[in-house]
């Protein structure tokens, strides 16, 4: 059995591993809460240990904390951040509310660092107390929201990234496909004939708005609590702490943070979380549909529709040979479908506040950081794996478009729209194209037929007024 320390907290003494840089308050969460095996993201933990450190230099230029234990902090956090300690974050992501075990994790962390550079052993918390020091002026209470902000605005940027290059992608295959014509289809069926560069430039028109709708939700993120303390009051905070603290968080993650006008509300609503969360819910939406229809064009080869080839990165069954499936776009329809369902665990948990506090953080933290980062790099795969690599069937689509009995909606204005629906109907029937069945019918000559039933112009409807 591993070497032990007996520590005490306000409900007495327990053993703590000898080598852990936590303390006591963590190991109970440990032994409380031996649930899922699961972590908050590393990308929490980091934005806790940043307020940390921001909170030391504060506090000391404050006149709140001395040099030596603000250096002794600010190098802890520095090795923390740095992944000189390993993995001292150990509580699981179903914890106690409103993420007290996960924050007294990080104060007992940085404290046994603290006092380890300045000669004391782990676990003596003197010079360096977890509580009196590294949670000098602070509070879980604002600490947790305040980190979870930051956090949820570290994951959003490679999600960004990552959506800006699906658009850019996706635009690309649009202008490649712009000469390719197709039937256009709605509730399944045939329909007046389309583009497939115009059908493929939607889907990246519709992820660029969504991208400009994650960018409006994460706007939202820069405004912070800190400072509110335990119920919003700012009880046991220096004078000038607030302000303060938030220009130091704004310099050490490098963007334009403020203070919230009320700091009773940032600490009760979790509403800014929300919409970002909302936000990734609609695009997952988006997504999905887009996958759909990206699968149900490359259906086939032979007996679906065949207008895209996707790229074959892996064989397609355990028994048939030969066969590849759509891969990416499943696998990015899986992941939308758990950012789908972590919404929901965000939107219970921000609905679960009472009074002064949301409780609830550490399940909103688990649900919200996890959708971003598996979307960010479901997007990647799926841009780099599938969409970089789409290829047309030309011939496919415009046998499709010349076929399709609603070329006739372009004789309807001469033809009229009776007169014109008998016409496709014969067409279907008789399997047979309008043109066949105009010419036939003497309806019209069969030069004129074929200028007007020409598929590629129908898709410019501007030009043809």
């Amino acid at each position: 059995m591993s070497k032990t320390r007996i520590e005490r907290d306000a409900l007495g003494e327990l053993p703590v591993p000898d080598d852990a840089y936590h303390g006591v308050q963590t190991q109970r969460a440990v032994e409380n809460f031996p649930i899922s095996g699961q972590r908050l993201r590393p990308s929490l933990d980091v934005a806790l240990v940043q307020v940390k450190r921001a909170a030391a230099r504060v506090n000391q230029a404050l006149g709140a904390l001395d040099a030596a234990r603000a250096d002794a902090i600010v190098q802890a956090c520095d090795d923390v951040l740095a992944g000189r300690l390993g993995a001292p974050f150990v509580v699981d992501a179903f914890q106690a509310g409103a993420g007290t075990s996960q924050h007294m994790n990080v104060n007992e962390v940085l404290a046994n660092r603290a006092n380890e550079l300045l000669g004391a052993p782990r676990g003596s918390y003197s010079p360096v107390h977890p509580n009196d020091h590294v949670n000098l002026g602070q509070s879980t209470n604002d600490v947790f929201p305040t980190a979870l902000r930051l956090a949820a605005r570290a994951e959003l940027l490679p999600l960004q990234v990552a959506l800006q290059g699906l658009v850019a992608a996706l635009r690309e295959r649009a202008r490649a496909f712009d000469g390719v014509v197709k039937s256009g289809r709605t509730h399944l069926a045939d329909a007046a004939p389309v583009r497939l560069g115009q059908e493929v430039g939607a889907w990246a028109s519709a992820l660029a708005h969504h991208g400009a709708r994650l960018t409006l939700a994460g706007e939202g993120l820069r405004v912070l609590g800190i400072g509110g303390s335990a119920v919003g009051t700012g009880l046991n905070c220096p004078p000038g702490y607030r302000q303060a603290m938030v220009r130091a968080l704004s310099e050490l993650v490098g963007a334009e943070l403020s203070a919230a006008d009320d700091p009773f509300e940032a600490m009760q609503s979790l509403a800014p979380l929300v919409a970002l969360s909302g936000a990734l819910r609609n695009l997952a939406l988006e997504l999905i549909r887009i996958g759909n229809d990206l699968r149900l064009l490359s259906s086939g080869p032979l007996t679906g529709l065949g207008e895209l080839v996707l790229p074959a990165v892996q064989p397609g069954s355990s028994i048939m040979p030969g066969k590849v499936n759509p891969v990416m776009a499943e696998m990015l329809a899986m992941v939308c479908f758990d950012v789908i369902g972590r919404d929901a665990t965000v939107a219970l948990a921000a609905q679960a506040g009472q009074l002064e506090l949301n409780v609830m953080m550490p399940a909103v933290a688990h649900a919200l950081l996890p959708a971003l980062s598996q979307l960010a790099a479901a997007v990647t795969a799926f841009t780099q794996r599938c969409v970089v690599g789409l290829q047309a069937d030309a011939s496919r689509c415009a046998r499709y478009a010349h076929q399709s009995p609603q070329l006739v909606t372009a004789l309807a204005p001469r033809l009229g729209y009776a007169q014109s629906a008998e016409i496709a109907k014969q067409a279907v029937a008789e399997r047979r194209t309008i043109r066949e069945v105009v010419v036939e019918r003497g309806l019209l000559s069969d030069d004129e037929a074929a200028a007007l039933l020409d598929p590629r112009p129908l898709t410019e409807p501007e030009t043809r007024r």
